[in-house]
């Protein structure tokens, strides 16, 4: 935290030395003040040389017993760091939001400032958090990508309120509108950074990802009630200067959006705090720690998320301000249609998981209306310069980077939800298992060639090669390994995974039996998991988009042009 806050404060201070005088002290001083509460920890509350002090001399020091063999993985030297980038990052803007309010600042130039940080430290956030589900699946042999542990909340809470942030401070620029609602989100984010730190590092939950338990919880307790009671009373003090310039005019309509999709996203912040902190609260009112299990999370995750899939695909729409009946049925009438059809035919397919038929539907229809946004517009530009529609699509993209870099990253988003959907259809199977056994799972018939065991200086393992057929044709060879490292006195899986696009056969080589004479393996079908890790490849592109400026372009009819091709290429380019 230390350095890297000391790092951006840095980068903050030289970028923005000829801007934002009249209220950058405010932000210098809000960064320095942050930076004093967690140097203050590091220099006298928690040392991280205390240990190895004895009086004012420093002493030798046994060697350790190494790297948790978990975290031996290429995922692990990224996922830490880029999770750390975004929760220090988002300093950052909380900084400018605050110093601009204190200093009641008129020129709201100083959002395009932020809202460049924001997209940065959450693109930093989102990479950490799709990184630690990309080593929980390969690494950890269970099989699964997110559960709903104590610290992996605390990296999605503040993720979620700067999605929130970033939608709707979109408003704020254009309409004046929800100017307290965005100052809320960007303290509220900043605070759940420090939260997720405080859960990370107290000992307050139990987690299998705290770093260590310490004595700094009440230090982190009462930064984060100074933190509440500064945005808490500087908001109520300038609550004139945050006056909306416009109000909402059409529940149907963009803004109308916006807002629903804002709501969403809070309901299902303060539904991951509760789960997370309700441990500590059934403590304090019974005396005993009571844990939510998954069940709970997915319960009120699923049509939450579900719902917010469905708004990102009718925000592009909908117009600013109304939109007209004969718009509406313009716009939804084929998305609308083939994500019906699309349902129709799944279920007649024998698909009888309901969220996941909608989830399927919703995906479709989402991908419609970007796609139709997309081919709007380079069609436009095609007629215009004769252009291919390729090459117009990139023209376009060009041209408004920030809008059709939001749309990639829908995009991605859509095609992530496509993998989470098809977790509906899991399957799994254990067997204890010699060589020449066969077992099936799936469409997959699998048969033991050889067991093997060793060991070298680092650990002892057991390796098991295993043939897989497909109705009798053989495509391929899966190695999972089982090791035991005995410095740590832990074990670990190296699991083999036969990825497609369809479906993941993952096999993981849980141990041998008491006896010794069996092998024991744990096998599972993962359909369409993915999609969620090209998903995040599209996000990221999307969001690489966005951060690059746009070309500028003159708008207007020229000399000659036809009415309503400009009339299109406004549209397109608005």
């Amino acid at each position: 935290w230390s350095w890297l806050l000391s790092l951006y404060a840095a980068i903050v201070v030289l970028t923005n030395r000829r801007r934002h005088r009249s209220f950058l002290p405010y932000v210098t001083a809000t960064l320095m003040g942050t930076q004093v509460f967690f140097l203050i920890l590091n220099a006298f509350i928690a040392s991280p040389f205390k240990m190895l002090a004895v009086g004012r001399e420093i002493t030798a020091a046994a060697d350790g017993r190494g790297l948790n063999p978990l975290l031996q993985y290429w995922a692990m030297a990224i996922h830490p760091p880029m999770l750390y980038l975004g929760y220090v990052g988002f300093v950052v803007p909380f900084a400018f939001a605050l110093g601009a309010l204190i200093a009641r600042e008129p020129d709201e130039s100083w959002l395009r400032t932020i809202r460049r940080w924001t997209l940065i430290t959450w693109l930093f956030q989102s990479c950490g958090i799709l990184l630690g589900a990309g080593w929980a699946y390969a690494v950890l042999g269970w099989g699964g990508y997110w559960g709903w542990d104590p610290v992996e909340n605390a990296s999605l809470l503040p993720w979620i309120t700067a999605t929130a942030y970033i939608h709707s401070v979109m408003m704020q620029e254009k309409k004046g509108m929800m100017k307290v609602w965005n100052i809320v989100l960007i303290s509220a984010t900043f605070w759940l950074c420090i939260f997720g730190t405080f859960l990370t590092r107290s000992g307050v939950v139990s987690s299998v990802h705290a770093f260590a338990q310490s004595e700094i919880g009440h230090w982190f307790v009462g930064f984060l009630a100074l933190i509440a009671g500064v945005c808490v009373f500087v908001i109520l003090n300038r609550l004139d200067y945050l006056k909306s310039e416009a109000r909402l005019e059409s529940v149907v309509s963009r803004e109308s959006s916006f807002l629903f999709n804002n709501l969403l996203l809070l309901v299902s912040c303060f539904a991951v705090l509760w789960g997370t902190l309700f441990p500590v609260i059934s403590e304090a009112f019974t005396g005993e720690k009571i844990s939510v299990d998954t069940l709970f999370f997915n319960r009120v995750q699923v049509p939450i998320g579900l719902m917010l899939l469905f708004l990102t695909g009718v925000a592009p729409l909908v117009a600013w301000r109304r939109t007209s009946v004969a718009s509406l049925k313009r716009n939804f009438l084929f998305p609308g249609a083939g994500a019906l059809v699309l349902m129709g035919a799944l279920f007649a397919a024998g698909v009888r998981h309901f969220y996941a038929l909608v989830c399927f539907g919703l995906c479709l229809f989402v991908a419609w209306t970007i796609f139709l946004e997309f081919y709007r517009g380079a069609r436009a530009i095609r007629v215009r310069t004769g252009l291919s529609l390729p090459a117009a699509a990139v023209e376009l993209t060009r041209r408004n980077t920030r809008r059709y870099g939001g749309y990639t990253v829908h995009m991605g988003i859509v095609l992530m939800f496509v993998g989470f959907a098809g977790a509906a259809f899991n399957q799994h199977k254990q067997v204890e298992t010699v060589v020449g056994g066969t077992f099936n799972i799936g469409r997959y018939q699998l048969k033991v060639r050889e067991l093997r065991e060793g060991a070298n200086p680092n650990y002892v393992w057991n390796h098991a090669v295993i043939d897989v057929f497909v109705r009798g044709e053989h495509v391929g060879v899966l190695e999972p390994e089982r090791r035991f490292y005995p410095a740590s006195e832990q074990g670990t899986s190296e699991v083999a995974i036969r990825r497609r696009l369809n479906e993941d056969l993952y096999l993981n080589f849980a141990g041998m039996t008491d006896d010794q004479s069996k092998a024991v393996i744990q096998a599972y079908v993962f359909p369409l998991v993915s999609w969620i890790w090209i998903g995040f490849w599209v996000l990221l592109a999307g969001t690489l988009i966005c951060l690059t400026p746009s070309r500028v372009k003159v708008r207007g009819t020229r000399a000659g042009e036809e009415p309503e091709l400009a009339a299109e290429m406004a549209a397109a380019e608005r």
